[in-house]
């Protein structure tokens, strides 16, 4: 039950769609225009630099605030399982963040929430190879897509080579949640892109390009 209940409070984190709410308040519809998501490259292309870092923090800080909220809750009761249980809070902000009901399920791509999850896990070299993963993909290509079908591949076998050393400290078959949990993360990610790779494969795929900042 402790796992529902964190996918269901990271859910309802995700549902703070960040890009749609900055998009509404300089008047504009974020999913009318350029890709027609609510997410971080799409702020970034139609409104500036300024609205995609807080649509980036925004969108990645909720997905913080649900993996603290799990842990302050099962913190004193389910301290050997609390790395699986905020696993199953990012998971849920995702879900929330690409699938908002109140939106007919229309969201962003999760990689700014996948962000927050890997954040979270407070584990310095996840967090800077991540880092200088996606930012050298996309200062190579220009393609913010590529770059994040490689962070989420990367951060899948970040988890499982913390989990097989033991730095999580769980044990099987905790650890193999972890994994599946990772696993979905880079599938749904992959899915939410097929069209971008559909694009990179043909060489149509738009690059990094920045709207007028408003």
């Amino acid at each position: 039950m402790e796992r529902l209940i964190s996918v269901l409070i990271g859910y309802a984190f995700g549902l703070l769609q960040t890009g749609y709410i900055y998009g509404k308040l300089h008047h504009m519809d974020i999913r009318k225009h350029g890709s027609g998501n609510s997410g971080t490259t799409n702020a970034l292309r139609t409104l500036g630099w300024k609205a995609g870092l807080v649509t980036f923090l925004g969108d990645a800080f909720k997905c913080i605030f649900a993996v603290l909220a799990v842990k302050l809750i099962y913190g004193s009761t389910h301290g050997d399982i609390l790395p699986v249980l905020a696993m199953y809070a990012g998971m849920g902000a995702v879900l929330g963040h690409n699938y908002p009901f109140y939106m007919k399920f229309k969201g962003g791509k999760g990689i700014a929430a996948t962000a927050g999850l890997i954040a979270s896990t407070l584990n310095i070299w996840m967090v800077l190879i991540c880092i200088i993963v996606f930012t050298g993909t996309v200062a190579l290509t220009r393609y913010v897509s590529l770059g994040s079908l490689i962070v989420v591949i990367v951060y899948l076998a970040e988890i499982v080579i913390c989990g097989q050393t033991g730095q999580f400290g769980v044990g099987a078959p905790y650890v193999y949640e972890m994994y599946a949990v990772a696993a979905f993360l880079m599938l749904s990610a992959f899915y939410k892109h097929k069209e971008n790779i559909k694009r990179l494969l043909s060489g149509t795929e738009n690059k990094l390009s920045v709207g007028k900042s408003k």
